[in-house]
């Protein structure tokens, strides 16, 4: 559905963009993930055609979207990371004024709104100023604004950025209820555990390139561990031959502090009883053990040196 081909985009000497390539599937939800500064923003703002690229293109359903009066924009629905509302405005007012842009009007609007606003929850607050709102009310509605038109792909930056608990649930219930309605869905997002719920498929940008491209479990697999062992030893006397240990084919990173074994493995299945059979067999009994994964946060630095927020 969605089609990006080496788009690149500078602004005077600084590369914004550098090359940047991503496909996206109907039914498909696509997380977007990178520092600060990383070109996030931009290549969102060159999927919706408010920024032109210096080279490369998207395509939309297989066809180049081409200037601002191209109809293939009318398949896109962007959700700002700004807040793009009327504070003045009552809630069905503000979604009066953007269907009018989409040349909604009449009863098709009507049908358009009450549909916007029953899907993300305030249709009891239609006629409240959105001044009285509180944020997570606001991000609702801002999601709704994009919906008005019936876009086939939309683009979230940050749509959660200072909502409460219950409003992000219910941002997710929505998104996912979009999906199963075969939307496309390109989400930004410096929030860990969204990525992880939300998206079939992470797109990780630094310094305007894509550094990786695969769903969670290939991310994973480019960890130099997959998978951590904490075994709790029955002697904590700090004797433990941490240098043998490493030495298991199966070990592929190992620390023990007092009686807490870390050992790292790429395989669980494959992994494990020999590495627990190795320590019985060499008088290191244990009474307790569990399994850890690494998380995506884990993955990020991994890939970048630096977390999802820094400059």
């Amino acid at each position: 559905m969605l089609e990006v081909r080496a788009v690149r985009k500078s602004y005077g000497n600084l590369v914004a963009v550098d090359g940047v390539s991503l496909r996206a599937g109907k039914g498909e939800t696509i997380g977007l993930l990178g520092p600060n500064g990383a070109g996030k923003t931009t290549t969102v703002s060159m999927i919706a055609g408010l920024t032109r690229p210096d080279s490369g293109e998207v395509l939309i359903d297989g066809k180049a979207l081409r200037g601002d009066t191209d109809p293939n924009k009318g398949k896109i629905g962007l959700v700002p990371q700004e807040l793009a509302l009327y504070d003045e405005l009552g809630a069905r007012e503000n979604l009066q004024f953007f269907g009018a842009l989409y040349d909604l009007d009449g009863a098709k609007a009507a049908r358009a709104i009450d549909a916007a606003l029953e899907l993300v929850g305030l249709s009891d607050r239609s006629k409240d100023r959105v001044g009285t709102f509180s944020g997570g009310m606001k991000r609702r509605l801002n999601l709704a604004a994009a919906l008005l038109h019936d876009p086939q792909i939309l683009l979230l930056d940050e749509p959660t950025v200072g909502v409460d608990p219950q409003s992000r649930n219910a941002i997710f219930d929505n998104l996912e209820t979009l999906k199963a309605q075969g939307k496309t869905l390109v989400y930004t997002t410096h929030y860990m555990e969204e990525a992880e719920r939300l998206c079939d498929r992470l797109v990780v940008i630094d310094h305007g390139k894509v550094i990786a491209d695969d769903t969670l479990h290939g991310l994973y697999a480019l960890l130099p561990v997959t998978n951590m062992l904490v075994i709790e030893l029955v002697r904590a006397d700090g004797g433990f031959p941490v240098e043998q240990f490493r030495r298991l084919p199966e070990v592929k990173s190992a620390e023990c502090s007092g009686a807490i074994l870390r050992a790292g493995v790429h395989d669980l299945t494959s992994g494990a009883p020999p590495i627990l059979q190795w320590l019985s067999d060499h008088g290191h009994p244990y009474h307790h053990v569990v399994s850890e994964r690494p998380d995506l946060e884990t993955v990020f630095l991994s890939l970048t040196g630096r977390s999802l927020r820094d400059s």
